[in-house]
């Protein structure tokens, strides 16, 4: 036996230990992405019950894109937990979007969704390394302290993609600049809102219905830009303060009015993508507290 053969023993725990965090943390980001994909009725999103306003993808499409991205969340909550630099992190989330085009023939499911809940992914891996709490403050906490300044850098000079275009284009907050602002949106808006649905006794549908109702009042989704310019955003703003100033995900009536909602979307084609991956980010956040206090697995 060499010398070296005690230290590898005595590292042979944490390293166990973090192994299994961040295989955790994997499966709680696509058990998120399903429940977003399981929510229905949404506006003009895909689910089980339809293809929303979409005619080149359905929720088996989905389901392919998340077989491919399940090993992708786990690297990138090993990636966070060693690593204080930007580029590997992008890095792996380049070849995950990659692998999302060859198990969807070049259909666009997650890319948002790879770049937020890969952040998070990332922050809680370097939470756990750091011996600090994956809660909400401490998770936007660790991501603006190790990428913030990447990430600032990244928007003022962001990769060509079809969401950098239409921020540009029309003026609006990129997925970057929300990036190195600490998430705000989810952070101040969308996770406060599902929490307070569950704690005033809304179920679970009910809960998440309301979250991304308030996603879409608040976040500026290049999604519906494309698809309808700045009045189709207006407009959107406009239906999901409405729903919600009526009572939100707490209205008895809250999926009948959802699915009226979701009429109007699918008849205009419009579907707010940003706020479906800010309800999948809000799940996961709730998932990671949740581990990290030891009441799920």
């Amino acid at each position: 036996m060499s010398a070296c053969s005690p230290c590898r023993a005595d590292d042979a725990a944490p390293r166990a230990d973090a192994n299994a965090m961040h295989a955790a943390l994997g499966r709680a980001a696509i058990a998120s992405l399903y429940d977003e994909l399981a929510l229905a009725p949404k506006p003009g999103l895909v689910s089980f019950a339809d293809a929303g306003s979409h005619e080149d993808m359905d929720a088996s499409t989905f389901l392919r894109s998340l077989f491919a991205l399940r090993h992708y969340f786990v690297r990138i909550a090993a990636q966070g937990a060693v690593s204080p630099s930007f580029a590997p992190l992008e890095a792996l989330g380049i070849e995950a979007e990659r692998r999302m085009s060859r198990a969807t023939g070049g259909v666009n499911t997650h890319r948002g969704a790879i770049f937020t809940l890969g952040l998070l992914c990332a922050a809680a891996g370097a939470a756990h390394a750091g011996g600090l709490p994956r809660h909400a403050a401490s998770l936007r906490q660790v991501l603006l302290a190790r990428w913030g300044e990447a990430l600032a850098a990244r928007a003022r000079h962001p990769r060509d993609t079809h969401g950098a275009r239409v921020a540009r284009a029309y003026g609006l907050a990129s997925a970057s600049e929300e990036a190195a602002r600490g998430l705000p949106t989810l952070f101040e808006h969308v996770l406060p809102a599902l929490r307070e649905a569950r704690r005033a006794g809304a179920g679970d549908r009910a809960a998440k219905l309301h979250a991304l109702f308030t996603a879409m009042a608040h976040v500026a989704d290049t999604n519906l830009v494309h698809r309808g310019g700045l009045p189709a955003l207006c407009e959107a703003r406009r239906l999901a303060r409405e729903f919600l100033a009526e009572g939100g995900g707490l209205h008895a009536l809250a999926a009948a009015r959802a699915a009226r909602v979701h009429a109007i979307f699918v008849a205009r084609r419009w579907s707010p993508g940003g706020a479906a991956d800010l309800l999948a980010a809000a799940c996961l956040v709730e998932r990671m507290e949740r581990l990290h206090d030891g009441t799920v697995r």
